[in-house]
């Protein structure tokens, strides 16, 4: 085993926000869906701010989704009787699979404020079956660092695992700081990532660093044939009083999709079923 491979920021940008329409508020895209190559196996991140009724009862397919729930509280409701309440800092996975249908809700008068990323399934997994799973932010392991902490939502680091179960293994970590701390974020050198500033003033990479602060979101450069095995590092210095982000990554999947409403597929055909087969009844009843 070489050198152990040193990340750099690859690209980045600030979210840009337009207001919407009751019960929408205001949107932005993290991760805007015309660059979904990019990011594979991400296909977009939103981050919407909204009331309830703005994403009542609607189906998914060939996707998985995780959520965060900025501010707010967020309900979730699905067609196979599952309802739960989600509180800053929660998270919630679906597998859409082959046929989901769920509503995302605020809850009673408050204003929701969430960050959705899409996930891409492979073709051989698109017709899995559907599932959810919540990991409350205080079931989320956290690993204590110099200066901050780095709480675990998916995959392993050092000696902690998060409880996220993805049907595309990925890593997800929220990381606090404290002014001037430094920390080196360790990913396997095979895995597209980007991360995502929620708070703060952040210093990115090490031989040419990048200023970040809050709605910046940044790639890194990796070794798109590298070993899974192999580990890669990268680091984040603190430039403000406190400062949140969240890192991302995942190994990409390399395949021609065509993401479609709220489905993603492998042709436009496959897209075209997938809507006959929602307004045929297949994906069940409606989520309320």
């Amino acid at each position: 085993m070489g050198d152990i491979f040193q990340r750099e920021v690859k690209d980045h940008w600030y979210v840009k926000y337009e207001e919407a329409s009751f019960p929408f508020i205001q949107k932005g895209w993290v991760l805007p869906v015309d660059r979904w190559r990019d990011f594979d196996p991400f296909i977009l991140m939103a981050e919407d701010w909204f009331k309830r009724g703005a994403f009542s009862d609607h189906p998914h397919r060939g996707i998985q989704t995780i959520t965060y729930v900025i501010d707010g509280r967020l309900e979730h409701i699905d067609n196979g009787g599952g309802r739960d309440i989600l509180q800053p800092g929660d998270v919630q996975y679906m597998n859409a699979g082959w046929a989901a249908r769920h509503a995302e809700e605020g809850v009673d008068d408050d204003i929701a404020h969430t960050l959705q990323l899409w996930l891409n399934l492979p073709k051989s997994k698109r017709k899995t079956e559907t599932s959810y799973q919540n990991i409350y932010a205080e079931d989320a392991p956290v690993l204590s660092v110099d200066g901050g902490s780095v709480k675990v939502f998916s995959g392993k680091f050092g000696d902690v695992k998060g409880p996220l179960q993805s049907v595309v293994p990925i890593t997800l970590a929220e990381v606090n700081f404290e002014k001037g701390a430094s920390y080196t974020h360790v990913l396997p050198e095979n895995h597209n990532a980007f991360l995502y500033v929620l708070s703060g003033e952040l210093e990115l990479g090490t031989s040419e660093t990048v200023h970040l602060a809050k709605h910046g979101v940044a790639t890194l450069t990796y070794q798109e044939d590298g070993n899974p095995a192999n580990s890669s590092e990268f680091t984040i210095t603190s430039a403000s009083r406190r400062a949140k982000l969240l890192i991302y990554s995942g190994a990409p999947i390399k395949e021609e999709i065509v993401p479609y409403g709220p489905f993603v597929m492998n042709t436009m055909e496959e897209i075209k079923q997938a809507y006959r087969d929602y307004h045929a009844g297949k994906f069940g009843p409606p989520a309320i």
